[in-house]
């Protein structure tokens, strides 16, 4: 991701945001959002809300609570395919529980059909009641696409606005956001259009990547386009993309006037992201940095919670060897990560872990 050029960063005090980045006039006056009763109670707070993006394999319960803890205001679920919930699959449904204190919590769907992810929508909304359901049609993950599902519905707007309809009129108590991207490639760009389909459709809210599909997760956001949507549409848009600290996200929340930021990939390795940008935005000094002991502990935390977890679904196991992957973004910025990595892929327990973790020379 690129960084921010010395002029951007000199238009940001390092103590905070100043008074003229609050919420109240951080956004153009055309796009300041007005209290609606159909509007996801996050925005009616003094700050853009901050919310956790949803990425496969790494915002289970687990990662969840670790952002929470550190400023996430709204989380979303790893993404769930329509058809295992309709057909009971009961380790797809254990993935989705989460406890009280994640709230407010959505649950993202994706799928190609509207019967059946309205149906599913439904399911939802009766066994766990989130706080809404997420429409996803912004994944460009190649057996996603091959479905005809996540971004590939880009290309076919009548079926997404179909899709996005029904979940609305088969979920009336239950708020129904999207994600999407920018477009299918940079030769068919149609953000604000589908960002308008989405409105009609009765969405409540919209995120956007700013990048199309072809894309991926390579070159930079585009948030001129978000901006687009944003002046398109009086619903609330939250921006995604090539936000990892506070000085990108007060810049990017000013260029474009998004009503919330998502962040993903930054926190993987950086969940303290949230309380950084949050502090910006309230105009309070920002936060240290995590020390190295902070960052041992929450790694150590993290992989309890892991360990737990996956127990409750797979059963009981010592074999701590598959949640490497998900605990190594943490040691990035730890002095001697990549020893330590090495040292981990050593452990053959949680209790090696916690040990070599808890050691004054890990």
């Amino acid at each position: 991701m690129p960084n921010l050029s010395d002029t951007e960063k000199q238009k940001i005090p390092a103590t905070g945001a100043p008074p003229a980045l609050r919420r109240a006039s951080c956004l153009p006056a055309s796009s300041r959002l007005v209290s609606s009763p159909n509007m996801l109670p996050c925005f009616n707070a003094d700050t853009p809300p901050l919310f956790l993006a949803p990425m496969a394999g790494f915002t289970d319960t687990a990662f969840r609570s670790l952002c929470k803890q550190h400023g996430a205001d709204v989380v979303l679920t790893e993404f769930v395919q329509s058809e295992p919930l309709r057909r009971e699959v009961h380790r797809v449904w254990q993935s989705l529980r989460f406890p009280a204190d994640q709230r407010p919590l959505g649950i993202q769907l994706f799928g190609a059909d509207p019967a059946s992810m309205s149906h599913a929508a439904v399911l939802l909304e009766e066994r766990l009641r989130p706080d809404f359901i997420d429409l996803n049609f912004g994944c460009p993950a190649k057996n996603v696409i091959e479905q005809n599902a996540g971004a590939s519905l880009l290309r076919h707007p009548a079926l997404l606005s179909q899709i996005a309809s029904a979940v609305v009129r088969a979920v009336p108590l239950t708020p129904v956001t999207a994600k999407i991207r920018t477009g299918w490639n940079s030769a068919s760009i149609s953000t604000a259009d589908t960002a308008r389909r989405l409105e009609d459709a009765g969405v409540r809210t919209i995120t956007i990547h700013g990048r199309t599909c072809s894309q991926g997760y390579s070159g930079e956001a585009n948030w001129d386009e978000i901006a687009r949507a944003v002046a398109a549409v009086t619903l609330p848009v939250v921006g995604n993309g090539d936000i990892r600290d506070a000085s990108s996200a007060l810049l990017r929340i000013r260029q474009s006037g998004v009503a919330g930021i998502m962040i993903g990939r930054a926190a993987l390795s950086n969940p303290w992201v949230f309380r950084e940008i949050k502090a910006a935005l309230l105009n309070q000094p920002l936060p240290a940095p995590p020390s190295e002991n902070e960052r041992l502990a929450a790694l150590i935390t993290f992989a309890q919670i892991l360990d737990r977890q996956h127990n409750e679904i797979f059963g009981n196991s010592d074999d701590i060897r598959w949640m490497f992957p998900r605990l190594y973004p943490l040691t990035r910025a730890l002095p001697g990560g990549r020893k330590l990595r090495a040292s981990l892929s050593l452990c053959n327990s949680l209790h090696d872990l916690i040990r070599l973790c808890s050691s004054p020379a890990a």
